[in-house]
């Protein structure tokens, strides 16, 4: 995502940062990541990011 953003400005997708913040979450084996927590993520916000990335896609 981070490299995707830097490459291009103009992409638009949605929480770009807080995705970024995440991955180090997770990446970084932080204790405060919690399973509750990810599966929120992944119910709540990632069918967004599939529809943005689709429209991207279809572009």
């Amino acid at each position: 995502m981070s490299r995707i953003l830097k490459s291009n400005d103009s992409i638009l997708i949605s929480n770009s940062r807080k995705i970024v913040d995440v991955r180090n979450r997770i990446i970084h084996g932080y204790d405060s990541v919690s399973d509750e927590i990810i599966w929120g993520i992944v119910m709540n916000y990632l069918p967004i990011l599939q529809k943005e990335i689709e429209e991207l896609l279809n572009e």
